[in-house]
């Protein structure tokens, strides 16, 4: 299985790119992982809430093969511990799914193209975090979770 975390817009902050880098490479010794960051909206200030969700949902869409199990990063979705979480990514190798993609979304949320499309939804917290700080959370919870697969001393109960 192949996991890719697809994003809108960049991150800006030096230091949490480097962060997110790090797990990157950490995560390359478990699993293909790759992160695909949507370029922001151009002129979105101009856009009603609708319209900006479903222009990214639009280039959201681009992104994905039929084949994808997509999950949606929401703060709707399930919330899961560490260790749940991990045994969620097992149930989804298990499964024989070719490619596992997990969507950030905008700052509006996403648009219901995308939700008919998702096959589930985890929130990471019931608190609000930038987008940006997201995706070091994610990629170090998924880190994480592979750690717990392995038996390995980076999670501690």
């Amino acid at each position: 299985m192949k996991i890719k975390l697809i994003a809108i817009g960049k991150t800006d902050d030096k230091s949490l790119q480097t962060l997110i880098s790090s797990y990157e490479k950490r995560l390359k010794h478990y699993i293909k992982f790759e992160i695909d960051i949507i370029p922001d909206i151009k002129n979105s200030k101009n856009l009603s809430v609708n319209e900006q969700k479903e222009k990214e949902g639009d280039l959201i869409l681009k992104q994905l093969q039929n084949t994808d199990g997509i999950i949606l990063l929401d703060e709707k979705g399930d919330t899961m511990r560490s260790v749940e979480f991990s045994k969620f990514l097992q149930k989804k190798m298990n499964a024989g799914i070719k490619q596992l993609v997990l969507i950030i979304g905008g700052p509006y949320g996403f648009s219901e193209k995308i939700y008919q499309k998702a096959k589930g939804k985890v929130s990471l917290s019931k608190m609000t975090f930038s987008h940006q700080m997201i995706r070091l959370f994610v990629v170090e919870q998924i880190y994480r979770a592979f750690t717990i697969l392995k038996n390995e001393p980076y999670h501690h109960e």
